[in-house]
């Protein structure tokens, strides 16, 4: 029995209590031979029934150096269900045959004495697990956030066996809670105190317990801890908790998808079930960084099938490794296939016959398009061509293409061939009364290849840092954010519109590297350099979303806009099918081949010409924003 010392405690002293009440009933031992019958026998019939009521009420299974208010609610339970049975026993004994009955006052106290004696040693118990001598290298911490989370960060740093850190206060900026305690730990301040807090209290590390504080929120308590030197640590977003993906307790460093994190998307799941729900589903791309939480995302919808389609091996192997790990019953077909294989795409199509599809297969590097067009057509055109042709000839209902910023007014080989998918995938909605739609984003933070990992593995090497200009600037979403919204964007397409996910401001790069500097605990200038090296082929300085003059419309997502489709050019198609045969039949140099891309786009404008150009879309309104 986990609790026996407990039992056999309880056995002693509920024994013991009946006389104990008796005697200060009687404010002394004199006259107490008159009522030993009486107490004898009320002992023997209430302590069986004492121990019994104690156990169902379940304070033999308990772990009492852990307890909570759940354990107290089981103590005060069993002491008023005591109470109520040996009262009914003391004033019935009489008619059991003894000479008298327990005096009521006697009945009272032994009641309060039985509740005293089972919480007493337990609660005894919690308090010393408490006050137990800390980890000589115990870090000194304040918690910013005196909510549920920073209690959770408590109540870890309080019993947690492997916790080297010791929570010395909270700080929160709800002015009631300032001076109050807050499981035992004092709030000791609001946010802006924390540099003189720190000083104060000799404090080594600060943990963010806020995970629904908007990216603004964290970088200035970032700011103002980096201010005296103290490291910084964060409970997950609420995004990540959510998903499932990280658990709540789990503490990690602050990231620069903190800083950019802003309020949580409100994701209707009883529309974007539709597309999942008991169907099959297909993701090209399956592999990267869109297409795998896709994967996730989509899995979570428990659809009937899930088709991972990508022509890394490795890349199908990860994911289906993960999510055979975290949805058992899922049904998952691992395809390794080439999307510009036109037989073996529609091979797959006919064995599966996918209700949706969510094409994220595409090459995205801009600088390596403009050096490999012949790749780019390949991919982006062609691939998506054979991708959406098996879709209208195999009967799928959903098609959602993941599109880019860099498709609007192109100045890049990656960004025209993306806006020709655009093309094919809007015509073959029109064409066959399909719900065919084009979702356009711009960059996602912790893509393979993308900004942040190469900053960082920079920085690891002591740098320098490389921007290629020092206002160039960047939409930038989180992977699950943007993927939310994407299956949003996918329920709600009715066939051939283009949807715009609200990116909130561009964020200077420049800022970018100088946030992930000081997070990495290093100082500009002084530590690592940032190196300007101008910029490479293909890029502008500012992405756009929207041509300006398109009919945009809003959704019933307010991070959603809808823009209806424009009718096609009735020979964009044919033209488009003219360069897929010049390029099959490799006929032409790259310079011709560029042209003949190019010449399909009318607005693509040649890198050199927009170098100082802000977009007609949404222009930054007083510059960049910090992240």
């Amino acid at each position: 029995m986990r609790n026996r010392y407990f039992f056999l405690l309880d056995v002693t002293l509920l024994a013991l209590i009946p006389f104990v009440a008796l005697v200060l009933r009687l404010e002394g031992i004199a006259g107490l031979g008159v009522y030993l019958q009486t107490l004898f026998l009320y002992t023997a019939l209430t302590l069986p029934l004492r121990l019994a009521i104690a156990w169902r009420a379940g304070l033999y299974r308990c772990i009492w150096r852990f307890a909570s208010i759940t354990e107290l609610e089981r103590i005060l339970v069993a002491g008023f269900s005591i109470a109520i049975v040996t009262s009914l026993i003391g004033l019935g004994l009489q008619f059991a045959g003894a000479p008298l009955r327990m005096p009521i006052s006697a009945i009272a106290i032994d009641a309060m004495l039985t509740l005293a004696a089972l919480a007493a040693p337990r609660l005894g118990a919690r308090v010393m697990h408490l006050r137990r001598p800390r980890a000589g290298d115990a870090v000194r911490t304040i918690v910013v956030g005196a909510g549920a989370a920073g209690q959770m960060v408590a109540r870890e740093a309080a019993h947690g066996e492997s916790v080297h850190f010791e929570v010395v206060g909270f700080v929160d900026d709800d002015e009631r809670k300032v001076g109050q305690m807050v499981n035992g730990v004092p709030v000791v301040g609001k946010v802006d105190d924390l540099p003189r807090i720190v000083r104060e209290l000799g404090i080594h590390e600060v943990i963010i317990a806020m995970p629904s504080a908007r990216g603004v929120e964290i970088r200035r308590i970032v700011e103002l801890a980096s201010t005296v030197g103290v490291r910084t640590r964060t409970v997950p977003s609420l995004t990540d908790i959510v998903s499932g993906r990280i658990e709540y307790s789990a503490l990690r460093p602050v990231e620069i998808a903190d800083l950019l994190r802003r309020a949580p998307i409100d994701t209707d799941f009883s529309k974007v079930r539709v597309l999942a729900h008991a169907r099959t589903v297909m993701v090209t791309g399956a592999g990267g960084s869109i297409g795998s939480e896709l994967c996730r995302q989509i899995a979570a919808l428990e659809p009937e099938l899930l088709v991972v389609l990508d022509h890394s091996e490795n890349q199908v192997f990860e994911i289906e490794v993960e999510l055979r790990r975290r949805f058992p019953t899922l049904r998952i077909a691992p395809v390794i296939a080439d999307i510009r294989d036109e037989a073996r795409i529609n091979r797959v199509f006919e064995r599966f016959h996918p209700f949706a599809v969510f094409h994220a297969a595409a090459h995205k590097h801009v600088p390596l398009m403009e050096e490999n067009v012949v790749e780019a057509v390949t991919n982006n055109v062609r691939g998506t061509r054979n991708v959406v042709d098996a879709a209208v000839e195999y009967g799928t209902t959903h098609f959602v293409l993941i599109s880019t910023d860099k498709a609007v007014r192109p100045t890049s080989i990656m960004g025209a061939t993306k806006r020709l998918a655009e093309v094919l995938v809007r015509e073959a909605a029109v064409r066959a009364q399909r719900h065919f739609v084009v979702v356009r984003f711009g960059n996602v933070l912790g893509s393979r290849g993308s900004v942040v990992p190469t900053f960082m593995a920079q920085i690891e090497r002591g740098g320098p840092v490389t921007v290629t200009h020092p206002e160039m600037r960047r939409y930038f979403m989180t992977i699950p954010e943007a993927v939310q919204l994407v299956l949003q964007a996918g329920a709600q397409g009715q066939g051939g519109e283009l949807f715009v996910l609200d990116m909130g401001e561009m964020v200077r790069i420049a800022d970018l590297a100088r946030d992930l500097i000081r997070l990495s605990g290093l100082e500009e200038g002084a530590d690592i350099e940032i190196r300007y090296t101008g910029m490479r082929p293909g890029e502008k300085l500012y992405e756009e979303v929207l041509f300006g003059n398109e009919d945009v419309r809003s959704t019933e997502h307010p991070k959603v806009l809808r823009v209806l489709a424009a009718d096609t050019d009735p020979g964009m198609i044919a033209r488009i099918d003219e360069l897929l045969r010049q390029v099959a039949l490799q006929s032409g140099d790259e310079a011709t081949l560029r042209a003949a891309v190019t010449g399909l786009v009318p607005d693509f404008i040649a890198t050199e010409e927009r170098k100082d150009v802000l977009p007609m879309a949404k222009r930054p309104s007083g510059g960049a924003r910090r992240v």
